[in-house]
This record gives structure tokens, sequence and C-alpha cells, in this order.
């Protein structure tokens, strides 16, 4: 094979999805039919879950100094994200660009290999392996790999070739999105709704502005031509009365509120990642930060797998896990479009969820599903509250001086975290050691991770708590394999 996984598309799913089977220790080429990044923007930060997980690999650093504001919104409804422990509206203000960038450095760092205009124009799974065959530069070309996956955005070719099915609801109406220079427009962060639609404008440098164009009565139909500033500019004084005819724009685009997803995001050795696997209405920023969260959930399983350890049926809880995240993705953008974007007859939608958010327990729902904090996964039974959830980022005292839960999750293995100091404990995980690090520490502060032994998975969430030796065995076995000294 000329390689162990090939992975289509080197947008942020891509990327973080190719430097997570990097830190598995298996081979990776990513191909993209473009020849260099778009330098285009469509996402402008990331929620706080994505934060954290690009601290749990030591990215965080690389995008400098970072901005997070407690104030957020839901379907335009603006509340306090803090009310959340740990919350917050997420890193705002970032260029999708700038986090291709970082995530392009780190992975290349880790030894991927990304082939730019290698455009894929047919796929063949034959079971043991898939055949790829490629337009470059050079000719058609083809690449073997063990694995192929899709994070190919909306129009997934990947998704087309291998024949998944894509249900979903069609598009209702057109938008478009700009980037525009010179216009000096006045800042409408929320959005203003009017009469014959609505518009968003936010500042992103001097003399530059991201707005959201939504027009009523706009068709979603097929674009078979390029958006051109004229045609935005034109809905924009539809909508506002404001002429911005005399400015410019650096890119322009159209979008739709569809929103489908994949029934399944693996077919034999075919998997789906990112956007390839589901699309949406655009809000609350979701879409880039729920893509890496498929590349992290996806990553660790996929490289155990092809390195040989995996235990059976581990491949198979990436759609077991992810696919009701990206469902419930889906649910809030359509609820939030809803709100948002409708007409009038939306009026008493919005009152009445006007007051619903003003309850704290209400706020803590919505912030925890935007955030993606609050994502639990089916792991077992068992009542530690953080079983199935992130661990989220602490501060540790060891022997050694101190550390951070992030911090021990930096080269993408497993954590046995032992609060209890307990030596039978650690010893039931020594079998395990090249999968998985023990760290024994005390717990500082006033946020308490229970007191008790943590199972910590690659992509960072709970798998066990307890201080049961048999159980630890047991849920080693089920998420890292036999132990070393089975298998040789």
């Amino acid at each position: 094979m000329n390689t162990d996984v090939i992975v289509v598309g080197a947008g942020p799913t891509g990327l973080m999805l190719a430097g997570e089977l990097r830190l598995g220790g298996v081979q990776v080429i990513v191909v993209d039919k473009l020849a260099a990044p778009t330098g285009q923007s469509r996402g402008l930060g990331f929620t706080a879950r994505t934060m954290e997980t690009f601290d749990q690999r030591g990215i965080l650093p690389l995008f400098g100094p970072l901005e997070t504001s407690p104030l957020g919104h839901f379907g335009g409804v603006q509340f306090d994200y803090s009310v959340l422990e740990d919350g917050h509206f997420g890193a705002r203000g970032i260029p999708q660009s700038q986090t291709e960038a970082v995530l392009e450095q780190w992975a290349t760092g880790k030894g991927v290999d990304i082939r730019r205009s290698w455009e894929l124009v047919n796929l063949v799974d034959d079971g043991d392996g898939v055949r790829a065959i490629l337009r470059t530069p050079d000719g058609e070309q083809e690449l073997r790999a063990a694995y192929l996956v899709g994070c190919d955005g909306g129009q997934s070719v990947v998704r087309k070739l291998a024949g998944f099915e894509f249900p979903g609801t069609s598009a209702t109406r057109g938008m478009f999105l700009a980037d525009v220079v010179g216009c000096g427009l006045k800042p409408r962060f929320l959005g203003e709704k009017l009469p014959n639609g609505m518009v968003m404008a936010a500042p992103l440098g001097p003399g530059v502005d991201r707005i959201i164009v939504c027009e009523h009565g706009t068709p979603a139909a097929d674009r078979t031509e390029e958006t051109t500033f004229a045609e935005v500019a034109d809905a924009w004084q539809r909508i506002t009365g404001e002429s911005i005819h005399h400015g410019s724009a650096d890119w322009v685009s159209s979008f739709t509120d569809a929103t489908r997803q994949a029934s399944e995001y693996r077919r034999g050795r075919v998997l789906l990642a990112g956007d390839a696997a589901h699309v949406h209405l655009p809000a609350g920023g979701q879409g880039l930060s729920t893509g890496v969260l498929d590349a992290v959930n996806l990553g660790w399983k996929l490289a155990a797998t092809v390195r040989g350890w995996a235990p059976e049926g581990l491949l198979d809880t990436y759609h077991g896990e992810r696919h009701p995240a990206g469902a419930r993705l889906l649910m809030n953008t359509r609820a939030q479009g809803m709100i948002f974007l409708g007409g009038e007859e939306a009026d008493p939608l919005r009152e009445l969820f006007t007051e619903l958010i003003a309850n704290d327990d209400n706020k803590r729902h919505l912030a925890g599903i935007v955030s993606g904090l609050d994502i639990r996964y089916d792991v077992g039974e068992g009542d530690h509250p953080l079983l199935g959830c992130r661990i989220p980022p602490r501060r540790l005292a060891t022997s050694g001086g101190g550390t951070s839960t992030p911090e021990l999750l930096h080269d993408g293995g497993g954590v046995l975290l032992d609060l209890t100091d307990d030596p039978g404990i650690r010893a039931v995980a020594a079998g395990w050691s090249d999968r998985v690090t023990t760290t024994t520490a005390q717990e500082t502060g006033t946020s308490s991770l229970g007191g008790s032994v943590l199972l910590v998975r690659p992509d960072g969430y709970v798998a066990w708590a307890g201080d049961d030796s048999k159980e630890l065995d047991m849920a080693l076995r089920r998420w890292f394999g036999n132990p070393t000294d089975i298998e040789s």
C-alpha cells in the first residue's frame, strides 16, 4: 500500500484528522483539489469545546492571544454563557484561514504528507483496502490505502462516489456572505431584522466588514455562476435602504439553509467527517468546530484499527458517538434559523423563547449545546458525573511539580489519572503502558474532578471512573484492546 490512510480535503477537519492519525502512529496522505488554500474565512472562531481540544494537543498557543466572551446567543437572543462552568461563546474573530494555517503547521510538523492539486475522481473499496484514482498535475495517479476518509465539504465527492445516503431537508432560502471593503458600515453583531430580511455586520479590521445578507423571498436556486459583489450590494440596499455599491469585496459567496446528514459515517473502509457528513445553516459558528471534534473522535480509533490493537467494534463507535452529535447540531441550527430568520409569523416563537431563556437552567442547556461542552458519550454504566464527558481543564499537583489535564493529552494517547495514589490500580494499567500513560496527581483549586481514578480516552473523554481494579481492567480492554503481554 502507498499509505495507511488517505484523507480527502485539506480544510480544518482533514488537517486535524491527519495530525491525529500521525499521533496514533500511522502514515497518512492528504489530497486536495485546490492548488493552495482559498484564503477565505467562512468561519470566524471556534467553540469552547474546540478551544479545549486544541489545548489538549498543545495547538492553542500557535494562535497567539485569543479573545473569549461570556456573551453569546441562540437564534439571536443574547445571554451569558458563563452560567455554565467553563462556559463561554468560544474564541471569536479567528479567521478560518488562520485556523487552517495553524493546523497545517501542526500536521506537517507531525509528518503529514499534503498533496495539493490532487483531485479525487474515483475510488474502489475492495474489502482489503481502498484504491483512489486522482487527477494530478502529472496526470492520473492511483493511491492505495487501508482506509479513506472524506473531509471534502458539503459537496463531498467521497460521499457521492462511495454511495452514502444524505437525507434531510432541502434549502428554502438563499443568503449571501461577504467580506466587504470601504463600505463604512455600523456594527450589527447579532443581526438586524427589517421588513425585507435580516442583515449582520461585524468589523474584521480597518475598513473591512464581514456581512451576512438574508433577504426574504430569495430562492434557494442551484447556482451555476459565481456570486458577485453587485448581487450582494443590491440585496443589502433592498433590505436596509443603504447603498454599499461604492465599496468592494475581498470575496463573496452564497449559502442556504439546507440541512442534511449522512445516514452512516462509515461504509466499509470509507468514512466521512465534517461537512462531508453534515450540512446546516451556519448558526452559532458550530460547523468548523463540529468537524474538528469528528476528527479527534475518529483519529485515535482509526489509528488503533490500522495498527491492529483496536478492540472489536471500536471503529464503529465513531458513528455511534458522532452521528447523534451531528443530529443534535442540525436540530439546534434549524431551531435558530426559525427563530432568527423567520418573518412576522415567527414573532410569537421569538417572544416565548425570550421568556424561556431568562431561566438559568435553560441558559445552561443552550450554552452546553452550542459550546459543545454538554457532549456525553455512552461509555457504560456508572454514576461518576464525568463519565462519558470531556475532562475539564484543571491544574494538578504531581511529585514533579505540577501539570494540567490538557497537558496530559498532548501526545494523543490514553491517560489513567490516579487521584487516589493507589499502587494496585496503577499495576493493573501496566500492561497498556504503550497506549495509556499513568499519572498520579492531586487536585488543586475548588473545582473537583471527583477524587477518584479516571481513565481518559485520547479524545479527552472519560471512559471509566472508580477505584475497582477489575472494572478498570475491563474498561482498558474495552477501549484499548488486550494488554501487551497477551498480544506478544
